[in-house]
């Protein structure tokens, strides 16, 4: 299946249930960019968290049942996005404002990828690629990912969100092309 050729969507526009991540290519090219990461990383990430709706007032519901729910397209947690906004171009944002405002949220996404790679060591003997790590980082936490790095095996849910990955790549690809 191809991805979705349609219009960016802008700052504003809010995701809908069963939205393509490809819409948001332009935003993920310029954020991952600026964030020192590679836009085929936080593509497929998106796909990765594209297995909810995403519709603000659908997540703000679940947040009540579920608190410590994540919120926007890129599914992040309230302690991941208050960590990284500090010292980033959205330090005055909030949380809350994910599930209205993709754009920050693949914003938030790109700079806690280029957060976690600041937390590799430098070379590492497990057999994942520093895209893998930071995917698990993404997934499990930065404490997690380098235990990974050190060659501890992922868990059966973490080591599925990288298989996911690894099938969503190339679909990642065509949506930045």
């Amino acid at each position: 299946m191809q991805p979705s050729e349609g219009p960016t969507a802008s700052a504003t526009s809010r995701p809908e249930r069963g939205y393509d991540p490809a819409q948001y290519a332009a935003q993920v090219t310029a954020h991952a960019r600026r964030a020192g990461i590679r836009p085929q990383l936080l593509m497929a990430i998106l796909y990765n968290e594209s297995y909810k709706p995403h519709d603000p007032e659908l997540e703000r519901a679940w947040q009540r049942l579920k608190p410590d729910a994540a919120f926007g397209i890129a599914n992040m947690h309230r302690a991941a996005f208050d960590d990284t906004k500090r010292g980033h171009g959205f330090a005055d944002r909030d949380w809350t404002e994910l599930p209205d405002d993709p754009e920050l949220a693949i914003q938030a996404a790109a700079w806690y990828l280029h957060d976690l790679a600041a937390r590799l060591p430098r070379t590492w003997p497990a057999p994942y690629t520093r895209d893998e790590l930071l995917a698990l980082g993404y997934n499990a936490g930065p404490a997690t990912m380098k235990a990974f790095a050190r060659g501890a095996t992922p868990a059966p849910s973490t080591r599925a969100y990288l298989d996911e990955l690894h099938d969503n790549w190339d679909r990642a690809g065509q949506a930045l092309r």
